[in-house]
């Protein structure tokens, strides 16, 4: 038995687990069974040449060669399908193109399924292991050939087109390379084994070989780009999905990605350049736009919004939020640009106005009413979770949340630490500079904090300049050790305000409580008071803190 025979079966084993490998890793999608599908077609080539060489029945060397070359028919059309896909033109392909596309593979396996008048092939010497290709053959041939092109045209565009995304055009080239491999392989084996085969010694196994190759090249795509991942598709759904139009551009202005939604605002593609003051000049804006063109071009990493309104029928309004996009050093890399529609929250708004005059001058005993509406809608808002300026919690957060993680932290016997700080010499920083800068001051003091804290670590504002940390699980030891890391990020950082040269150095006055001693401690009666307890003994700390020059911890009791 020749060697080649189990170098075909060794090629099939690894293809096997390649299989297998995807199908164990990679998350149930259309997508994922369109692949499996295709690498299930380039196993049998291997496995039936394998299946030919080790028999002796004429038969079924004749049934291992039709198999196998039915299923290199059908890989035109999977081949195809697949790229389409990988190049993000799967949406483009509807059932009736589906249709037509497969027609020409399915009429080439029927043709070399029946083999009419040995069409496609016939036997030399007695059996299929050796055997001649008749015009069928070259039909098969053809059509594969068609498809190979089809797909390369499909890949081509996409990674020369500019409105496709950078990890796409990396996939598509290394697809490529996946391609041309099999090509390449595909043809030599024609070329040598079929067409000069009365001339050269035949050359076993390049066609399994190509496979295999390309087989991998696929399989790092897939593993490497996420292909397959549902949670990479169920992404690109969400986004198309959510009716605010968003557009997402890197540091050069350049568009990157762009939703479904962001047609009904604004008529861009990927791979356009975004000019955002000359797009502001071409509506009306309500206010002024010159604070967030400052934000925006002096890339301050803020978030930054904007009212827009259309002068077109009917007139629309809309906000327009541009939020950073900040690697690990805190660098701006890109923006996201949301624009959401607030047409009818205007509409709403003009004529709720001119109801209440109506029912004003109809009525003023409805002035209490209006009243009372008023103030249900202000405490909606102080319900928030999170505060406005700082991005951090704010005090809703504390009695309704906090307390249950308290309670429950003396239920379970796990120790925490509560800080309350506030910033130095606040005041003077706001009558020098003005409120404006007190409050950047505020939440540049915020994201410094922050970036010194553990993810299970909580961050909330108590109202003014102070703020309360929540260590959970976090004994008296590691409390002090985290509260002196927070100690000295703030005081190392300065921070830039107004016009003035010399940047504002920020230090923090801080109290601190831990509570571990669970022989002492016992299930509070009332949480809220309970929590509000410690907030007062460590407010004591702050006190002390203060009184001792700032710029330190004190711990309660």
């Amino acid at each position: 038995m020749s060697l080649s025979v189990w170098y075909d079966l060794s090629l099939f084993l690894l293809l096997f687990a390649l299989f297998v490998y995807v199908f164990a890793t990679v998350a149930i999608t259309d997508l994922r069974k369109v692949y499996l599908l295709f690498h299930f077609l380039m196993m049998l080539w291997p496995l039936c040449q394998f299946a030919t060489g080790i028999t002796h029945d004429r038969h079924l060397q004749l049934f291992y060669v039709t198999l196998s070359f039915v299923a290199l028919s059908m890989l035109g059309s999977g081949w195809l399908l697949l790229t389409a896909f990988l190049t993000g033109n799967a949406s483009k392909l509807g059932r009736k193109r589906l249709l037509l596309l497969s027609i020409p593979a399915v009429v080439a396996a029927v043709g070399v399924a029946m083999n009419p008048f040995n069409l496609f092939v016939k036997p030399l010497e007695g059996g299929y292991i050796h055997r001649e290709y008749g015009p069928w053959f070259w039909v098969v041939i053809v059509i594969l050939l068609s498809y190979f092109f089809a797909s390369l045209s499909f890949l081509f565009r996409a990674f020369h087109s500019c409105r496709t995304i950078l990890t796409i055009k990396k996939q598509v080239k290394i697809t490529l390379w996946g391609i041309f491999v099999l090509a390449t392989f595909a043809l030599t084996d024609l070329l040598l084994n079929v067409v000069l085969r009365e001339w050269l010694p035949i050359i076993p196994g390049l066609t399994s070989a190509g496979i295999f190759i390309s087989a991998l090249f696929f399989v790092f795509v897939i593993k490497r780009y996420n292909v397959l991942d549902i949670v990479s598709i169920a992404h690109e759904d969400v986004i198309n999905t959510i009716p605010y139009g968003i557009m997402v551009v890197d540091e050069n202005e350049s568009i990157i990605e762009v939703n479904k939604a962001l047609r009904l605002f604004v008529d861009v593609n990927v791979g356009d350049y975004f000019d955002m003051e000359k797009f502001l000049g071409s509506v009306r804006i309500a206010g002024s736009s010159r604070r967030f063109l400052e934000h925006y071009k002096h890339k301050n990493n803020i978030l930054s919004q904007i009212e827009i309104i259309v002068e077109r029928e009917p007139v629309s309004h809309f906000i327009l939020q541009a939020s950073p996009i900040v690697d690990s050093y805190r660098m701006q890399i890109g923006r996201i640009l949301m624009f959401q529609d607030i047409s009818q929250e205007r509409y709403l708004v003009k004529e709720l106005n001119r109801q209440n005059e109506i029912l004003r001058e109809r009525n003023h005993s409805l002035d209490s009413i209006r009243n009372e509406l008023s103030m249900a809608n202000q405490k909606l808002k102080e319900m928030a979770l999170t505060d406005s300026l700082t991005n951090c919690y704010n005090r809703y957060y504390l009695t309704e949340q906090l307390t249950h993680e308290v309670k429950n932290n003396i239920q379970n016997r796990a120790p925490f630490s509560l800080i309350l700080f506030d910033v130095d010499f606040f005041k003077a920083i706001n009558d020098r500079y003005g409120h404006v800068i007190g409050d950047e001051v505020l939440y540049r003091t915020a994201q410094t904090v922050k970036q010194s804290l553990r993810s299970t670590d909580i961050l909330i504002r108590y109202g003014g300049e102070e703020f309360i940390i929540y260590f959970p699980d976090t004994d008296r030891r590691l409390a002090e050790q985290l509260a002196e890391e927070v100690r000295l990020l703030v005081e190392s950082t300065r921070i830039l305000v107004g016009h003035e040269n010399e940047p504002v150095s920020i230090t923090l006055s801080m109290g601190a409580l831990s509570v571990e001693n669970f022989d002492i401690e016992h299930m509070p009666g009332n949480p809220e008071g309970y929590l509000m307890g410690l907030l007062a003994e460590a407010d004591k700390a702050l006190y002390q803190a203060k009184s001792n020059g700032r710029n330190r911890i004190e711990f309660a009791g």
